[in-house]
């Protein structure tokens, strides 16, 4: 066999016949290309639509034309009808109050001297006339201070600013203050004392890598001095056509 890319070898062990996947029985489900072997149902499909022609033909009336029963071919039926309607309203007439109306023990006896009686009405409707100011309205002047010229009042007096110029603290002479001074050390006249300074910490040379500590190690997990079972791993899968390594051994 040639191909494209030149010729190519054929391997009798892989002309093999084909798989189940590769025979297309005949299906058993509907009518078409059905299975002659196996049994099949009978089969029904749907019908078209009517068209319109036939509607027009047909003028009967549909179910919804309902005659009513009282209706004859003689005409209606002479059976008398009755409504419910609602109850009509009493007249407007005067009623006379009944004998439980009156409440004659609520009646003060005539003749006897009884306390005077006051009854709570509602707050009467504000009228524009009645628009006068109220007592909390009138705002008095104040007492306080030399301001009311009708009212005695005491001697005020106020407060003003510290003068720069001619006031007591005034400096005249502009001498220095005693902070003015710089402070002399005392190892300028005395005897100086040793004198010391920190260094920053320094770290002895070594091996900086990081060492595994006991945790690290898992002693459990060694069989190498212990007696264990034989183990085997999965290989990869090998082609059938691969031909063996064979070697001839000489003695």
């Amino acid at each position: 066999m040639e191909g494209n890319g030149g010729s190519v070898t054929l391997i009798a062990a892989k002309e093999r016949g084909p798989g189940p996947g590769r025979y297309a029985l005949p299906s058993s489900v509907g009518y078409v290309k059905h299975d002659f072997s196996k049994k099949m149902n009978p089969a029904y499909s749907f019908g078209q639509k009517l068209s319109d022609l036939m509607i027009k033909k047909d003028c009967s009336p549909g179910p919804v034309h309902a005659i009513d029963s009282k209706y004859t071919r003689f005409g209606r039926d002479g059976i008398p009808n009755y409504s419910i309607l609602g109850r009509q309203k009493d007249p407007s007439l005067f009623k006379n109050p009944a004998p439980g109306q009156y409440s004659p023990e609520k009646v003060h006896p005539q003749g006897e001297a009884y306390a005077p009686s006051y009854s709570m009405s509602s707050r009467t409707k504000y009228r524009k006339r009645d628009s006068n100011p109220s007592s909390n309205s009138y705002n008095l002047p104040s007492l306080l201070g030399s301001k009311v010229p009708n009212k005695k009042s005491s001697a005020a007096y106020s407060m003003t600013s510290r003068l720069v110029n001619g006031g007591f603290s005034e400096d005249l002479s502009k001498t220095p203050g005693p902070g003015q001074y710089n402070h002399i050390s005392p190892s300028v006249y005395n005897n100086k004392s040793p004198m010391y300074s920190m260094l920053g910490r320094s770290y002895i040379p070594g091996d900086s890598t990081q060492k595994p500590g006991p945790g690290a190690h898992y002693p459990e997990r060694v069989y190498i001095t212990k007696k264990s079972p034989p183990r085997f791993s999965m290989g990869i899968r090998h082609s059938d056509y691969t031909t063996p390594l064979i070697v001839e051994i000489t003695e």
